[in-house]
């Protein structure tokens, strides 16, 4: 994965300890999902935890998207202490675009 910019700031450690939380739920589903098709579940069910999964990834999208705005984007320096907040909104915009394709 490429990086743009310097990583120059931290995310508090009970933001990231949650949005761990929210994956290790995601990849349970997952999980399950994969079960389910082993076991030629019909499929009716096996769409409705898709659908929760889902929802729980666009839920986990938008925690990191605040996230990132919060963190990333309203302090952002660069490493000579320069303000690149509009460099960084820039980056989140052409992230986003590809997001909602």
């Amino acid at each position: 994965m490429k990086k743009n910019h310097p990583h120059t700031h931290q995310h508090p450690k009970t933001e990231r300890e949650a949005l761990k939380v929210r994956l290790r739920k995601i990849e349970g589903q997952l999980r399950a999902m994969e079960a389910m098709v082993d076991r030629d579940e019909d499929c009716s069910e096996i769409l409705t935890q898709l659908i929760s999964a889902r929802k729980a990834l666009k839920s986990f999208a938008e925690k990191l998207i605040e996230s990132h705005m919060h963190h990333c984007i309203e302090d952002a320096q660069d490493s000579h202490g320069k303000e690149n907040g509009k460099e960084k909104l820039r980056d989140l915009l052409k992230v986003l675009g590809r997001y909602v394709e």
